[in-house]
């Protein structure tokens, strides 16, 4: 059986800590300014600290209830110094980016495994089916892709490209044909063919289209008709340089397309890269990838602790 999510290997951890290089630069050097030497935890230090958690996309609310929690700890005398101070703060982002991911990691699901990309265009969706097909058939695992963006036709021709690429059968139709009757050739290919995945490239929509949205829960109950509890996997494709943009992205799909994870793009090009704990915190999903340059092996799984570790060094 399939997993797919597992813990990366060491040297894909070192380029996953290479991803957030720019956020480290930004957010590491205004923490560090902020606590370090002896400067006692008062409240005009949690203040300025509180600054810099906004100031690298963390987001309002999350922000509030990690110096919520800092300052309750500093009223019982639990922190008294800044070196307690910083480890304690990455402690609590730690326990926020690893508690939606706890609940979903690990499940083996029967064959077929079904996992729809889903995101507004130009995030980089048909790429990341690419590389996540690259990775899948590195583990064994037989794949095919599912040309459900029949919208573009040089969608089709793009995951075609990818499916040579990574050696995985592609199933399509001619460009405006309807996305579930691809769906249904999918999935029916793969059942007949043993295929331990199917990924299907969804048409980038933006998340205020009612029309588009209904479109793809159409397409899920398509997937649930011939493989039971497809789709297992929504994988949401967001460009980390949009900011808490992204996070609205995210709420929209999430409440409409069921998302069960985010695979977030550009992330070596934000200083900003604390939105993934705000995606953590707000909508309870876990970053399941990483997307670190252009080439096939540029997707690395997400590990929350080298993330965080990343932040501070």
């Amino acid at each position: 059986m399939i997993t797919l999510f597992g813990k990366p290997e060491p040297t894909l951890l070192e380029r996953l800590r290479e991803s957030v290089g720019k956020t480290r630069s930004e957010f590491a050097a205004r923490v560090e300014q902020l606590i370090t030497g002896n400067r006692p935890v008062d409240p005009e230090l949690l203040k300025q600290l509180e600054s810099a958690l906004l100031g690298a996309d963390i987001g309002v609310r999350t922000t509030k209830e990690v110096l919520a929690a800092l300052r309750q700890q500093v009223t019982e005398h639990q922190l008294d110094s800044a070196a307690q101070l910083k480890s304690e703060l990455k402690r609590q982002i730690l326990k926020i980016l690893q508690a939606p991911a706890a609940a979903t990691d690990g499940r083996p699901v029967p064959p077929p495994r079904v996992i729809f990309v889903v995101g507004v265009n130009g995030t980089g969706k048909t790429t990341t089916i690419g590389k996540l097909s690259n990775r899948l058939k590195k583990e064994g695992a037989q794949v095919i892709l599912c040309a459900a963006d029949t919208f573009r036709a040089a969608a089709i021709e793009q995951l075609e490209v990818w499916g040579r690429r990574s050696g995985a059968d592609v199933v399509k139709q001619k460009s405006g044909a309807d996305p579930a009757a691809v769906i249904f050739d999918g999935l029916s290919a793969a059942k007949a063919r043993a295929a331990d995945v199917v990924i299907v490239d969804t048409a980038g929509r933006l998340h205020t289209k009612s029309n588009l949205m209904a479109e793809l829960e159409k397409m899920k109950r398509t997937a649930a008709k011939l493989v039971a509890g497809a789709p297992q996997d929504v994988l949401l494709v967001l460009d980390a340089t949009t900011g808490q943009n992204g996070l609205n992205q995210a709420r929209e799909f999430w409440s409409h397309a069921g998302v069960t994870g985010i695979v977030l793009t550009k992330l070596d090009g934000t200083a900003k890269g604390g939105i993934v704990v705000a995606i953590a915190r707000e909508l309870n999903l876990p970053i399941r990838f990483v997307g670190t340059g252009e080439k096939i092996d540029d997707l690395v799984p997400f590990d929350a602790e080298t993330y965080v570790d990343s932040l501070f060094d």
